[in-house]
């Protein structure tokens, strides 16, 4: 018997050290096109930096990426004035009146709606916002379609996060004679702020590097955005990205590259900003 569990126990150590290779060498295999893909980025786009990039607009396929830059915090941020009110207060309920057949419909429904490629979004807009409504390529397009997009995210990390708060918190709060309204919104939902915040960040992410569904709404454009939303395409990045790679132009190519830098720049702080404000509030809490 002692002879047979020691050999049970070295077939179970040579079994756990075979998987483990195989977990280092699946993260080796997935890091490596990352890294090179990243290195390839930073070190193209860093290259070409210069004070005309932040200064000037794009000329052609020369020039500077003031408008591009400007463009995608306004779409991007703009996306956010639409989709975080809706996604926040759809987390609330989802998290404190959605266990019935409503609440897992709209869950089912959201999480189709993560699913759906962007691609098929911005065809969507381009048909009822575009050319249904008239609008033309434009802003509030590109925003509205980039809102539609991250809402279910937001809404579902707005959800995990109110659904982390202890119920001793519900029920102190139910003890000092708060109605349901006032328990959700000044002492849930402010509990809970950081995942949500985390949420929203970590959506403002993803609206920063899509391409697909801006080039059927937002259109380009070479100029500054003088704040008109509707009528008036917008330059931003990613277009930048997409379409100056393939120019048989060396400034073309220059300004694609840093464009690459500027949105793994942007994606890389806004989520170490997300993971240090969930980090910070597990400390807090």
């Amino acid at each position: 018997m002692p002879e047979r569990s020691s050999a049970r126990h070295r077939r179970r150590q040579f079994a756990n050290r075979v998987y483990a290779l195989l977990c280092l060498l699946a993260f080796v295999i997935v890091l490596l096109p990352l890294a090179d893909i990243l290195w390839m980025t930073l070190a193209r786009g860093a290259s070409v930096l210069s004070p005309e990039l932040f200064t000037s607009v794009t000329n052609g396929i020369s020039g500077g990426l003031l408008n591009a830059i400007e463009g995608t915090l306004v779409l991007s941020l703009g996306s956010l004035l639409f989709a975080a009110p809706v996604g926040v207060l759809s987390g609330i309920y989802l998290a404190e009146f959605g266990d019935g057949r409503w609440g897992r419909t709209v869950r089912f429904l959201a999480d189709v709606l993560t699913g759906v490629p962007s691609i098929v979004l911005g065809y969507f807009s381009y048909v009822t916002l575009v050319v249904g409504l008239g609008w033309q390529f434009s802003a509030l397009a590109g925003a509205i379609t980039l809102a539609i997009m991250i809402m279910p995210y937001i809404a579902r990390f707005a959800e995990l996060a109110m659904r982390q708060n202890p119920s001793s918190l519900r029920e102190a709060a139910y003890a000092l004679g708060c109605s349901e309204a006032q328990v959700t919104l000044r002492v849930l939902l402010p509990a809970a702020r950081s995942g949500v915040i985390t949420g929203v960040l970590l959506s403002l992410a993803i609206s920063v590097g899509e391409t697909a569904p801006l080039i059927y709404t937002a259109g380009w454009s070479n100029y500054l955005w003088d704040g008109h939303m509707t009528k008036e395409p917008i330059g931003y990045l990613t277009y930048v990205i997409w379409s100056f790679i393939n120019q048989p132009f060396a400034s073309a190519h220059a300004l694609a590259y840093a464009a690459a830098f500027l949105v793994v720049a942007m994606v890389l702080l806004i989520n170490i900003a997300a993971r240090m404000l969930l980090r910070n509030a597990q400390r807090v809490s």
